[in-house]
């Protein structure tokens, strides 16, 4: 091979290395508390990668980090560490989505006598639970 093939093979490479991982990431994160039995099995294909020590195949885990020239206990600390802020950024986004019901809600509450005379024989409609 040139020099040119071989260098746009390696960077080839590493693209398909990049690919791997950030697919990995992704489905840790959606998958991390999935309900189904075939989104936890993707989950479960995604961590058992990511804590494998196996380097005999060429995308392994270990190969790929190495080709991105990362060093793997820093990638999975980082990956681990996502997924618990996967769930908290999901917990805070239905807190936010609850607060903003309750303003809507306290928006049609009469703040004084001219708004509740305006108000009288309107009935506010009861908003759904939060889910």
């Amino acid at each position: 091979m040139k020099a040119n093939q071989t260098n746009n093979y390696k960077e080839s490479q590493r693209e398909l290395a990049a690919g791997v991982l950030k697919q990995a990431q992704r489905d840790l994160q959606r998958f991390h508390s999935a309900p189904s039995a075939i989104e936890r099995e993707l989950y479960l294909d995604a961590y058992r990668w990511v804590m494998s020590d196996d380097s005999t195949w060429p995308f392994s885990f270990l190969r790929v980090c190495e080709s991105l020239n990362l060093v793997p206990e820093d990638v999975r600390q980082d990956l681990i560490d996502q997924q618990s802020l996967g769930a908290l950024s999901r917990w805070a986004r239905r807190c936010a989505q609850g607060v903003k019901r309750v303003q809507a809600l306290l928006g049609k509450v009469p703040r004084n006598r001219q708004q509740l005379k305006r108000a009288e024989g309107v009935s506010l409609k009861p908003y759904l639970p939060l889910t």
